[in-house]
């Protein structure tokens, strides 16, 4: 059966009901693929690329179909978290797979379902919950470079009551990660990292129809990293990131037609990064929102429902910087409402989807935005979609107060898109093709040339593109042939600055990935192939690259199996950020042991 999804429009329906391109990456596959972090779950997804300055832990950037990695909206359970810095994306290098039940990735803009940071589309991140008899886990894996990762976890349900627990702890000596060619005078010592997650979620369901519970989600990162090749070879960069997410809920069945969603919750970030060397630099960057939201979800009939809800926070952050010879703190904070609501429906072999959502920033302005969505069904497996949408996305409070990095003359950004495709879904197998354009004015973007150097001697300012935009084709694939399971992703685009026509720094125009697997007997092997087309980062040249990995699991009994791994097979040199190298071939094994 496909999967049920509930990203796409708010309420649960089946993957191939939903008319945003949507795709899942669930529990199963994150235990076969081995993923070390988040980044080796997302890599081979359609129309997602991955940019990152080294190995496991160093700066991540998610690009969804060519938006910048702030116009990519990021959720836990439903709460948007964000990164606390100048950057307006997500700190996604800390996040653990162990943590993670499964993933639903929404292509597209969006912002009139889920607000400011939609335009690329939607990640939403599902922790573990129990839901059967209770189970407890632990694992433990070793490999190359230092590496190594114990973790546990117990779930289950009792009573009317759900509880889930996982922790973990990964750390790795690391390597290298400045490319000494490009940047010869930063520290070629070995940037390592260490990480320790913990999730927790407790439920109980009180009366027949009425849930409430508390999820916990907390990860801390330490990593050593190296500078933009303006560093000395003595210099020691280290960098700690906290995250911290709480979150009240309660789920009420109010009638047989009415089902309301409270969610109170507040989510703590924090970046320290302190540089050891002749001036020396510190910066602390705290951020924490409370968001209370509440959704309604109304079956009108067989066929059709409504949502509706509204959103209320309040966000404060405290910036503070050390460039060695002042002291600079500030600290900014706003609030934000929102109102929305869409249709969903069905009739006949027509499928449609409205939503409308009016957002409200202090400091950014207020915006209304709208989605709809089409589909025909030609045949029950075959259908035709089509949609247009606007969005709204508002700047970060370090984007616009950052003593050395922010521009209070910062504009939000706004953008329409429309995209027209094909589906095909039998049994497990779904097909999509989407041919999508967006267009953004008031793009939020860096120049890389002229960070920390030139009119920005200590920063690197962001500031509003006049207008930039990217067209292209989407292809995704995914089933069961004979008896091996395979993946396949295609993505055709062009992001370009209109302004300058030229590519926008660090997208590739052509993003390609296949993968298999087959099991035989106790055993089961698999198999992945990514690749990247060339890409400018500034004025710099990015080769194209193309990796294999393999992995392999082998169940020695009910509860006990070996797994492991060889990433990079092909030992391939490749650079996502200029002057930062990615890791060379590594090889891993474990141990996962589950009663």
């Amino acid at each position: 059966m496909a999967p049920i999804v509930v990203t796409a429009a708010r309420i649960e329906q089946s993957q191939s009901d939903a008319l945003p391109h949507t795709t899942v990456i669930s529990r199963d596959t994150i235990r076969n693929s081995q993923a070390t972090d988040l980044a080796s779950l997302l890599q081979q997804q359609a129309g997602l690329q991955i940019t990152q300055g080294g190995g496991t832990g160093q700066f991540l950037s998610v690009f969804l179909r060519g938006a910048s990695p702030g116009q990519t909206l990021i959720l836990i359970d439903g709460v948007p978290v964000r990164r606390a810095g100048f950057s307006s994306a997500p700190a996604l290098e800390h996040l653990m797979p162990e943590q993670i039940d499964h993933i639903e990735i929404v292509r597209g803009n969006v912002s009139a379902i889920y607000g400011s940071g939609a335009i690329g589309g939607v990640i939403q991140i599902f922790t573990r919950r129990g839901d059967r008899q209770p189970v407890v886990g632990a694992s433990v894996e070793a490999g190359s470079r230092g590496t190594y990762k114990v973790a546990g976890d117990v779930t289950g349900q009792s009573d009317g009551t759900r509880y889930a627990v996982s922790a973990s702890h990964f750390r790795t000596d690391g390597f290298s990660v400045s490319n000494r060619n490009q940047f010869p005078l930063e520290n070629p010592d070995k940037d390592g990292y260490d990480n320790t997650s913990v999730s927790v979620a407790v439920s109980r369901e009180w009366a027949k129809g009425h849930e409430a519970g508390v999820r916990l989600y907390a990860n801390e990162g330490n990593v050593n990293y190296d500078g933009g090749g303006f560093g000395a070879p003595t210099d020691i960069n280290k960098g700690r990131s906290k995250q911290q997410s709480l979150a009240v809920f309660s789920r009420d069945r109010l009638s047989s037609d009415w089902m309301s969603n409270v969610t109170l919750s507040q989510t703590k970030t924090s970046n320290h990064d302190v540089a050891i060397s002749e001036f020396g630099y510190d910066s602390l960057y705290e951020s924490t929102a409370n968001l209370l939201q509440w959704t309604n979800e109304f079956t009108l009939s067989s066929t059709w429902s409504l949502t509706a809800g509204a959103d209320l926070g309040h966000e404060k952050a405290m910036v503070r910087s050390d460039d060695g010879f002042s002291v600079t703190t500030n600290a900014p904070s706003r609030s934000s409402s929102s109102v929305y609501a869409g249709a969903t429906g069905k009739f006949d072999a027509h499928q449609v989807q409205v939503n409308v959502r009016h957002d409200h920033v202090d400091g950014a302005g207020a915006k209304t935005t709208g989605y709809l969505g089409y589909g025909y069904a030609l045949t029950p497996e075959f259908k035709l979609v089509a949609s247009a949408s606007t969005a709204f996305n508002a700047p970060t409070l370090a984007q616009v107060f950052d003593p050395v990095n922010g521009n209070t003359s910062l504009k939000p950004e706004t953008s329409r898109s429309v995209e027209v495709g094909a589906q095909y879904a039998a049994g497990k197998s779904l097909l999509r093709a989407t041919l999508f354009k967006t267009r953004t004015r008031d793009q939020f973007g860096i120049d890389p040339d002229n960070c920390f150097s030139g009119a920005f001697p200590f920063g690197c300012p962001t500031f509003n593109i006049a207008q930039a935009s990217n067209q292209g084709l989407e292809l995704s694939a995914g089933g069961p042939l004979s008896n091996v399971d395979l993946q396949a992703s295609l993505t055709l685009q062009e992001p370009v600055n209109d302004a300058t026509s030229q590519i926008l720094p660090r997208r590739a125009r052509t993003l390609a990935s296949v993968s298999a697997a087959q099991t035989f007997g106790a055993l089961r092997l698999g198999a992945d192939l990514q690749y990247s087309a060339r890409r400018n980062d500034g004025a710099k040249p990015l080769a194209s690259y193309l990796l294999a990995n393999l992995n392999a699991r082998y169940t020695l009994s009910k509860s006990l199996s070996l797994f492991a791994r060889i990433d990079n097979l092909l030992d391939r040199d490749y650079q996502t950020v200029y002057g930062y190298n990615q890791p060379p071939r590594g090889v891993f094994a474990g141990l996962r042991w589950q009663q």
